[in-house]
């Protein structure tokens, strides 16, 4: 390769290789993402075009990119785990390749969601890649976002109830502060008469896209199982979808 006077703006570029054998967490998340949800008219708390837009473009990740063995999602954020000893590029590409890929997905699939409302300004996501060490701390962190998917959720429900009923954001929130999510379902029984364990679980849980892979030689093929109705925080879902941590490299 030619090379002149030039290159030595090359040793400026920083060595950001992530660590080999540990798992490997990409999450994105929407870029003001609250201004764009008001501009484009999004139902409160959970709007079901929106969701299933977001559950298409990380589908379309997970095929992109086989070393990816499972993808969890709650409203504008995405995290796709990638398996211990994947070969991957440094952070920045990983990190750019995973953004760049969902929003274009994000524009192109826009139409079919919401094919009564045209896209008035570019979506923007956010990313971050980040190592995981052991099988535990995997779980942990999907079990942490699940835990705030709940939390977020219950509080918006009364959130968005409360305002319905005719007080003011302020007002709202000074209702909510401070109360237990317990709490909070009682409030959303007692007062909406609604059960919150029956409201959608997508809603209560978010989504989990598992990629189904062949017992014998742990061969991924393209086949992407969707859930709803799951719990990552718990031994059984583990127990019963152990394919998705195992250690083995996938040739």
């Amino acid at each position: 390769m030619a090379q002149s006077k030039y290159e030595y703006v090359k040793g400026f570029e920083s060595d950001d290789a992530l660590p080999s054998g540990n798992w490997i967490v990409v999450r994105i998340q929407g870029r003001d993402f609250k201004e764009f949800a008001d501009l484009h008219g999004f139902q409160k708390p959970n709007d079901e075009r929106a969701l299933q837009l977001m559950d298409e473009c990380a589908k379309a990740i997970l095929e992109e990119n086989t070393d990816i063995v499972c993808a969890y999602g709650i409203s504008d954020e995405y995290s796709f785990l990638i398996r211990r000893g994947a070969h991957q590029q440094a952070s920045n590409e990983l990190i750019s390749a995973t953004v760049s890929l969902f929003t274009s997905k994000y524009v192109m699939l826009w139409p079919k969601f919401f094919h009564d409302r045209e896209l008035e300004c570019a979506p923007a996501f956010d990313a971050r890649a980040v190592c995981y060490p052991t099988e535990t701390t995997v779980r942990d962190y999907l079990a942490w976002r699940q835990v705030d998917c709940h939390i977020n959720n219950v509080n918006n429900t009364c959130f968005w109830k409360l305002r319905e009923q005719g007080l003011n954001p302020s007002n709202a929130h000074k209702t909510l502060m401070g109360t237990r999510s317990s709490e909070k379902k009682e409030l959303l029984s007692n007062d909406f008469r609604i059960d919150y364990n029956a409201l959608p679980a997508k809603y209560r849980k978010g989504s989990l896209l598992v990629r189904k892979y062949l017992c014998i030689y742990f061969q991924p093929d393209q086949t992407i199982f969707h859930y709803h109705d799951f719990d990552v925080i718990g031994d059984d879902f583990w127990k019963e979808h152990s394919y998705i941590l195992q250690k083995a490299r996938f040739s």
